[in-house]
């Protein structure tokens, strides 16, 4: 039992250790996902913006050229000389950020802010000389650099210097908020799933100690676990089957106690008339009178053990091995004609109606089961009596009765009439050399078919007994 409570207590870790690992990925993708779109989110707004003040830092210094009367090919000492000024007013236009010029080579012209430290930008530089748009960060701050491009090519560089601080703040505070947040999630979601967990191993733990008391031979009557889950369909079906084997095991029981009592009565007439033989050796009439009980009664024993290991057999039997086109009319015909010898010993009348109708079925057991009925229709009838057969197709069924003028079952009797051992008159079947398996082998065995045996009742002033039988009707090309 200690091994059984570690499995649990394993089982339940495992699964809360697993569901931590899943909610761990989930938060940490999820917060990876949101900072990424955060990230370029920032990225997006600032190239934008620089490229904006790149562009009107172009547009500004095109248009002081233009109002200074100059021509294009003065274009580079006009840079120089008005170099500084023409930063200083674009720092001030840009709300006083720091403003860098460059002329076409990389040399510096003008700065709105001489007095600040200019970053190391030679790596850079030879991109922006190029025509190309730059920019590298240094700790807090992004360097831009942008080339001056008019209609006679690159004139210039502009720098600008964007301060990442308030952008990086924002940043680092999403970053708080969603690890926080995660961190809140996870113990709450790791909690609720651990509960969950625990109650599912519970119901399992439930589970476990029905099957142990199953196991034990103590059948339960309830279902242990009630849930509208997989689990709880679960506890129904370990619930239907203790229920199906108490029944089986009570079945079993009574069977092994009937096959007892029934063996022992034929036993016990043996060994009786084997003691008065012992005894009265001299008494011819006893002699023929004993002989006469005694192979009687071992005839019954043999056709006892006989129906008992056929009944055994059907448990391994297998219908599709077994199965092949047969004709009813042809078997039946053929199982009236064996037993018309019997009918004329009782003075009976076999009639039969007889149509064609093919199935598919074992033919031994189609064999076996109407000389059963037959015969149960000959032994359970009065002198001058007759037994009715007939069969015939009927709504894709074939149909098939037997019918006597017997002296009929009542009706108390008709429930238990297909249980093993089962006899309307102990008296009657010890005369007739009735085992009561009869009826229980023809049923097991109508229904290892796919067929079904009823007992008809009885119509208003009409005695004896019908049993119909019915099988489906064999397709027609069906082969065996």
């Amino acid at each position: 039992m200690t091994r059984g409570r570690r499995a649990h207590f394993s089982l339940r870790w495992r699964f809360s250790i697993g569901l931590g690992a899943i909610l761990i990925l989930i938060v940490m993708a999820l917060s990876l996902f949101v900072l990424r779109g955060i990230e370029q989110d920032q990225r997006n707004k600032v190239e934008s913006d620089l490229k904006q003040r790149s562009e009107l830092a172009s547009l500004r210094v095109r248009q002081s050229f233009l109002s200074s009367g100059g021509s294009l090919d003065d274009v580079a000492a006009f840079l120089r000389r008005r170099g500084p000024e023409l930063a200083s007013d674009l720092g001030n236009l840009l709300g006083g950020s720091q403003v860098v010029l460059y002329d076409g080579n990389g040399k510096e012209i003008g700065n709105s802010l001489p007095l600040s430290a200019t970053p190391e930008i030679a790596d850079i530089m030879a991109y922006a000389r190029q025509g190309k748009t730059v920019y590298q960060q240094t700790g807090e701050s992004l360097i831009y650099l942008s080339p001056i491009v008019w209609s006679v090519g690159q004139v210039g560089i502009v720098q600008f210097q964007h301060s990442l601080k308030s952008d990086q703040a924002f940043y680092s505070s999403i970053e708080r908020s969603l690890r926080n947040i995660g961190v809140g999630a996870l113990a709450l979601s790791f909690l609720i799933g651990f509960l969950y967990v625990q109650r599912v191993v519970t119901s399992l733990r439930k589970l476990r100690a029905a099957a142990d008391q199953i196991r034990d031979g103590q059948f339960i009557t309830e279902s242990p676990v009630r849930r509208r889950d997989e689990l709880g369909e679960l506890s129904e079906g370990i619930t239907y089957m203790s229920r199906e084997l108490e029944q089986s095991f009570a079945r079993q029981k009574q069977f092994i106690g009937n096959v007892s009592h029934e063996f022992k009565t034929p036993l016990t007439s043996i060994i009786a008339y084997s003691d008065l033989l012992d005894m009265y050796r001299d008494d011819p009439e006893l002699l023929g009178e004993a002989r006469m009980n005694i192979r009687r009664e071992a005839g019954r024993l043999l056709e006892m053990v006989e129906k008992v290991l056929h009944l055994s057999a059907l448990e391994q039997y297998e219908f599709n091995l077994n199965a092949e086109r047969v004709d009813i009319q042809e078997t039946l015909a053929e199982v009236c004609s064996r037993m018309q010898g019997k009918a004329i010993k009782f003075d009976l009348t076999i009639e039969t109606a007889l149509q064609p109708v093919m199935v598919r079925a074992d033919r031994e057991s189609l064999i076996h089961i109407f000389l059963n009925l037959l015969d149960n229709a000959i032994k359970y009838n009065i002198p001058g009596g007759k037994v009715h057969v007939s069969c015939k197709a009927e709504g894709g069924k074939a149909i098939i009765t037997f019918r006597d003028t017997g002296i009929g079952i009542p009706e108390e009797a008709r429930a238990k009439l297909f249980e093993p051992f089962f006899t309307v008159s102990k008296d009657r079947a010890r005369l007739t050399g009735g085992t009561g398996l009869g009826l229980s082998l023809v049923k097991r065995l109508v229904e290892l078919q796919q067929g079904r045996i009823t007992l008809a009742a009885s119509a208003a002033g009409e005695e004896g007994t019908t049993f119909v039988v019915m099988f489906p009707i064999a397709a027609k090309g069906l082969q065996a």
